[in-house]
């Protein structure tokens, strides 16, 4: 079973930026694509974006332009989420999504909260 780690999450202003981390461990050999959600008090859990195992990227509507998912598999099996031009309902708690080729190979973190705010 993979393990996600979240951090990076905080209290930034309209407008800042914040780099979120997600670090895999656990036999990550070979994967479909590693991701990013987000879910609101009161809301469905949101797609932000995915990296796939072959670098091609993709993004949600409310987040393209603005956010970008990049990843860093020389030490640590690392995913990053640069999350730029933030606004007030981006305040959400942001979960990496790890997705292997296996069935059934899915894996949740725990989350970190993103709240923006002045």
């Amino acid at each position: 079973q993979v393990r996600l780690v979240e951090s990076g999450g905080g209290l930034v202003q309209p407008g800042g930026s914040l780099r979120l981390s997600c670090v895999a461990s656990g036999g990550i050999t070979n994967f479909d694509f590693m991701g990013w959600y987000r879910q609101a008090p009161g809301n469905e859990r949101e797609y932000v974006a995915r990296i796939y195992s072959s670098g091609w990227t993709n993004y949600g509507d409310s987040v393209k332009g603005r956010f970008t998912i990049s990843r860093d598999f020389s030490e640590e099996n690392t995913v990053y989420l640069e999350m730029n031009s933030l606004k007030p309902e981006d305040t959400a708690v942001y979960i990496c999504n790890y997705q292997g080729f296996a069935p059934g190979s899915i894996s949740w973190g725990q989350g970190t909260q993103v709240t923006v705010s002045s």
